[in-house]
Formats: C-alpha cells, sequence, structure tokens
C-alpha cells in the first residue's frame, strides 16, 4: 500500500516571517489536528512502515507526526524529488526499492504536485486528485507502483473524519 499525504496546515505563504517558502513551519492548531487524523488513521491500519517526504520544513514536520504515532515507528527520508515540481522517475524507483522490504510506505508533499501524482497513479497523468492540507490517499498495486497501475482504495480529510 502507498499513501500519499499532503503536508498539514502551515503559516500562510507570503509570510514575511518565512520569506523562505521551505522553512515555513506546521501551525501548532495544524499539527494537532494532523496528530488527531493520524489517530484516526492507525486504527483502521494506517501503518506506514518508512516514510519520504519532501525537504521543505512542513511536509517534514508532518511525516514526524506520522512516525511519532504510528506504532510501526517509522524511517523518514528526504527525498528530493517530493518538492515542489519535483520529477516523480527517481521517487517511483525509490518506492519500488522499498516494496521489496516494505508493505505500507507513505510519501509527503506539496499541492498540486501530490494530485497530479495520485492522478498519474491510478491512470490519467493528465488528470488532478483535490487534497485538502492533511488528507492522505491509500493506493494499492497488484505487483510494481507503475505509473495508471495502482487502485485508489481511499482518499479522507480531517473534515470527513471529524477533525
Amino acid at each position: 500500500m502507498l499513501y500519499i499525504v499532503r503536508h498539514a496546515w502551515a503559516g500562510y505563504f507570503g509570510d514575511p516571517a518565512w520569506p523562505d517558502d521551505s522553512q515555513r513551519p506546521l501551525t501548532d492548531k495544524g499539527k494537532e489536528r494532523f496528530a488527531k487524523v493520524v489517530e484516526i488513521l492507525t486504527d483502521r491500519e494506517f501503518l506506514p512502515q518508512v516514510i519520504a517526504t519532501s525537504p521543505y520544513v512542513r511536509c517534514r514536520q508532518t511525516a514526524e507526526i506520522i512516525a511519532d504515532i504510528c506504532p510501526t515507528s517509522p524511517n523518514i527520508i528526504v527525498i528530493e524529488e517530493l518538492a515542489p515540481a519535483g520529477e516523480s522517475a527517481g521517487l517511483l524507483q525509490w518506492t519500488a526499492e522499498q516494496a521489496v522490504t516494505y508493505e505500507q510506505i507513505a510519501w509527503v508533499g506539496h499541492a498540486p504536485d501530490v494530485g497530479h501524482l495520485t492522478a498519474a497513479l491510478i491512470g490519467n497523468g493528465d488528470s488532478w486528485v483535490r487534497f485538502a492540507k492533511g488528507a492522505v490517499a491509500a493506493i494499492e498495486f497488484e505487483d510494481d507502483t507503475n505509473l495508471s497501475e495502482g487502485e485508489l482504495r481511499w482518499l479522507t480529510t480531517a473534515k470527513i473524519l471529524g477533525c
């Protein structure tokens, strides 16, 4: 199972406190709300064993919340391809390598990229799947993690989960 996660709620884009957008962190409320999402999902078998994350602070913090709450204590690996406008080829190769060892893998990235990646994995690379902040999608593959060969099992948001 591959989980695709959009980072949780961060400060506003363009906030003068963060002239370097890659350093913009999650808000305290965003951390709390996403922790509730993860708690609910872990009770429903969301148990990633390894997490790939964008190098941006808000994605790393989102990945850390998952790692702190999940009983699988997943390792977090920074993958440059998950930065905004990253290339998917290296990410797919990394995921295929991890799938030899792990059954559940998570990616943490940014919109609109996570929406485009999800669409490409489930069939149409020209489409887009909308991800709210803190949304999580589960995609299942029969064999390898290949473009257009995944099945979207579910996509949820904090609002749907009542968080």
